[in-house]
């Protein structure tokens, strides 16, 4: 119950903090609240994804193009993700989380989203995502940025990205 609240919330606060490019670095903040704590008294590895999800909902929101993936009944799916931690986040902790585009291929966006406690960084996430059709099929990185006007090219990714996106032998949703 606590993820609709927060993403109720957030649905509301979205439309009244700043417009964003989709290529922007988008900082939504959060807190630690009780029930995200594991039984060590630390938020749960597990919530630290689930948050991830609301700001990746937060930057579609505020850059306009959750309102365009709706109009087109496109909708993204995360298909590898990994997480480092650096530090623990405790209760009533503020935080902000930090998404960002890193690059793209031809079937993916990737994404670094980073966890920030009084401007340092408790955890680091990379995301690769690929967006489908309600109708079927996936949609390609090209029908994205055009819906996105983006026209540049993707920055490189960096090396070890890559090739832990490579290892997974690129599998996608069909």
């Amino acid at each position: 119950m606590n993820l609709i609240v927060r993403l109720l919330f957030l649905l509301l606060t979205s439309s009244r903090r700043s417009r964003l490019h989709v290529l922007d670095t988008c900082v939504t903040p959060f807190r630690v609240w009780l029930n995200d704590l594991d039984v060590l008294m630390h938020m749960n590895n597990g919530r630290y994804f689930t948050i991830l999800d609301l700001a990746r909902v937060d930057l579609m929101m505020r850059s306009g193009l959750w309102r365009q993936l709706k109009a087109q009944g496109w909708y993204p799916v995360v298909t590898l993700e990994t997480m480092r931690f650096h530090r623990s986040l405790e209760l009533n902790d503020r935080y902000n989380v930090e998404t960002r585009v890193i690059g793209w291929d031809e079937k993916h966006i990737f994404l670094e989203q980073g966890f920030v406690r009084d401007g340092v960084q408790v955890a680091l996430a990379i995301v690769r995502a690929r967006f489908l059709k309600r109708s079927g099929g996936v949609v390609t990185t090209a029908e994205l940025m055009q819906l996105s006007d983006v026209t540049q090219d993707s920055p490189a990714l960096p090396e070890w990205v890559a090739r832990w996106s490579e290892a997974d032998g690129g599998m996608t949703f069909q």
